[in-house]
């Protein structure tokens, strides 16, 4: 892969270079975050699980220091009966969208249920022989990013059993802004299940409570709700998350990259599925606006069949604009998405049919299509984004940004 300096004479890294300067003058850098977990704070949850039948919703950023949660809590004789596994698996291993079987844990035995093969929510028969479920997953804060709609639906499955639920909080890294269009009904699904925007500025903890308080489960039953907070967390700090949250999510840049270069999941352009860079480039064969290049190609467990497997892709490297401008200016980027609809040689293609599922709405794409820009289209996203913070406010658990 070759890497160059940024061309400013073209549409993407003038408009780069424009937002930066601005970012710079107006947004202090956040502070660093020396948060403790909640899966670290055993006092505070442990007497809730003795001698109870437990359950795990985990995968493998389930950790207090070195030592994965289940093998801490089975240490102390926590009588835990099975694990939920959310996508991508127990162990992390399965890449977006790959069915997950269930299975057993070869190292404790355990029975492995997985929340992304054949059903998504927990059964009845799943729920039979356990008292209560235990939550600890490191997200991303992104709508689109799975995990919590496992977590909607683990909280629906508690709340329809009578089983008490505890999840164990943790800094969301982009936890420190809110944006991006609101979900509408018709748009719902697995990749988007609940109205709220793009990127929701709240930690699992919160939302939960959102979503309890709110009456978004099924039948706006309440779950048996408890919230171990995280210490040392407020939303303007910044996060380090030392384990990857997903194959394709393997640094923070990666992280920060996420929640404006998903919705080109929803194209045909690659967002680097395939290389050793994935969400920290962006490009397609041809493409001339570029900086760099990479050709993706099948990684077991990471992207089996990406998009122009084995093809040159052209495109625009884009680690150091997450750390210089993404993790400070508070928003979504949209510049990308509509330069490359604009430079598309065929437009009728540019777009795939997972793109509004991805936007929760199809007025995002019809928006880029009429060559709205990213700064009215913005404008557009404002009365929903106001009423959205008054909802988020009512549950936020840690002093706000």
């Amino acid at each position: 892969m070759k890497n160059s300096k940024f061309k400013t004479t073209s549409f993407f890294a003038s408009a780069k270079l424009i937002i930066i300067s601005a970012v710079f003058l107006a947004c202090p850098l956040r502070a660093l975050c020396d948060a403790i977990l909640g899966d670290a704070r055993l006092s505070e949850y442990l007497p809730m699980l003795a001698g109870k039948r437990v359950a795990l919703v985990v995968n493998q950023t389930a950790v207090i220091g070195s030592t994965p949660l289940v093998d801490t809590l089975l240490a102390l004789k926590i009588n835990i009966r099975k694990i939920f596994a959310p996508e991508h698996g127990f162990r992390g291993d399965a890449e977006a969208g790959a069915n997950v079987t269930d299975a057993t844990d070869k190292k404790t035995g355990l029975a492995v249920v997985s929340l992304y093969g054949k059903h998504f929510k927990p059964s009845k028969t799943d729920m039979a022989d356990i008292d209560v479920v235990v939550y600890d997953i490191q997200d991303v804060g992104v709508r689109f990013f799975t995990y919590i709609s496992t977590l909607h639906y683990v909280m629906e499955a508690c709340a329809e059993n009578k089983k008490q639920l505890i999840v164990l909080d943790r800094p969301n890294p982009n936890g420190f802004y809110v944006d991006g269009p609101i979900l509408e009904k018709n748009f719902s699904s697995f990749v988007g299940m609940d109205p709220v925007p793009i990127v929701y500025g709240m930690t699992c903890g919160e939302y939960a409570e959102m979503l309890n308080g709110e009456g978004w489960l099924a039948n706006a039953e309440k779950c048996d709700l408890h919230v171990i907070k995280a210490n040392n967390y407020t939303h303007k700090s910044q996060d380090k998350i030392l384990i990857p949250p997903s194959p394709n999510l393997p640094t923070m840049a990666a992280i920060y990259l996420y929640p404006s270069l998903g919705l080109f999941e929803g194209t045909n352009v690659s967002v680097g599925r395939g290389t050793n860079i994935p969400f920290e480039v962006v490009g397609e064969p041809g493409f001339k606006e570029n900086d760099t290049e990479f050709t993706p190609h099948s990684i077991p467990g990471k992207a089996e069949n990406p998009v122009y497997k084995d093809q040159l892709c052209k495109g625009i490297y884009l680690s150091r604009f997450a750390n210089d401008y993404i993790k400070n200016s508070g928003q979504l980027y949209l510049f990308w998405l509509t330069g490359f609809y604009k430079d598309a040689t065929d437009k009728a293609k540019f777009f795939t049919p997972f793109f509004d599922k991805l936007a929760g709405t199809d007025q995002l794409r019809k928006q880029i299509e009429q060559g709205m820009t990213p700064e009215d289209i913005r404008k557009s996203w404002k009365p929903g984004i106001d009423s959205f913070k008054k909802i988020r406010a009512k549950y936020l658990l840690y002093d706000d940004f």
